[in-house]
């Protein structure tokens, strides 16, 4: 996993014995062992790296008006029993124009005012609640709806 691991040294002095992972990938899901030996012994411990992705499809940069499809998944082991969708903090109902879909949501014709932070909530039979953020960005034309403008003769248009 190198180089995206590493061991602080400085912080084993102090007992600290923390791996770090930058970047997580969804592969790195798993049982993780620390052994640590003493002068008078071994000590152990055990955790386990659930990862939660969010994926689009196609890929970026998402043009407006192109449907694209939003997927989000975990490692984590319990069936899946809701998905919820936030757009810059808000809930997202299902409709005409978004559909989600176990674990997927389906923004049919994305406009500009659909760029920013969405995030999925997972939420398993054993009652664990999981959730990641995406930061969508979109590529369009953000001006005027009528096609027309109008300037004075000598002054600037945008």
């Amino acid at each position: 996993m190198r180089p995206r691991v590493s061991v602080q040294d400085s912080a084993l002095r102090n007992g600290n014995f923390s791996l770090q992972i930058n970047p997580v990938r969804s592969e790195d899901a798993g049982l993780y062992e620390a052994l640590v030996a003493y002068d008078t012994g071994v000590q152990s411990c055990q955790v386990e790296l659930g990862v939660i992705t969010v994926t689009i499809s196609p890929s970026s940069p998402v043009v407006e008006n192109e449907p694209l499809l939003l997927s989000c998944n975990s490692s984590h082991r319990a069936s899946l029993v809701e998905t919820c969708w936030f757009h810059n903090g808000r809930p997202v109902p299902t409709s005409r124009t978004f559909c989600s879909l176990h674990g997927a949501l389906s923004i049919l014709r994305p406009a500009m005012s659909d760029a920013g932070s969405w995030r999925c909530q997972l939420r398993y039979s054993d009652n664990e609640i999981i959730s990641a953020t995406y930061n969508l960005q979109i590529l369009g034309f953000d001006g005027p709806t009528d096609p027309v403008v109008y300037a004075a003769a000598g002054s600037a248009a945008d």
